[in-house]
């Protein structure tokens, strides 16, 4: 059982630190360079497509890693 938990979350943090590297910052490309954090304060544009799934699934695997990691420490015990 042990062995599965760790391998489980290995296999987890890969995953969200591709996720991570994916997403794109919030200040990408020319306009956020100019314009600085005000699009995003007045804007408020929602993500769509890539971005939303991206999004969602390192919020899954963020909540899926934190509980592997408590699994792993209560197995160890």
């Amino acid at each position: 059982m042990e062995t599965v938990v760790h391998i489980a979350l290995l296999i987890n943090a890969i995953i969200m630190v591709v996720l991570i590297l994916l997403q794109s910052g919030k200040s990408a490309g020319l306009s956020g360079a100019i314009s600085g954090g005000a699009e995003q304060l007045f804007g408020k544009q929602k993500a769509r497509g890539a971005e939303l799934f991206l999004h969602r699934a390192t919020i899954v695997t963020g909540v899926l890693f934190f509980a592997l990691a408590f699994l792993s420490a209560y197995i160890l015990q």
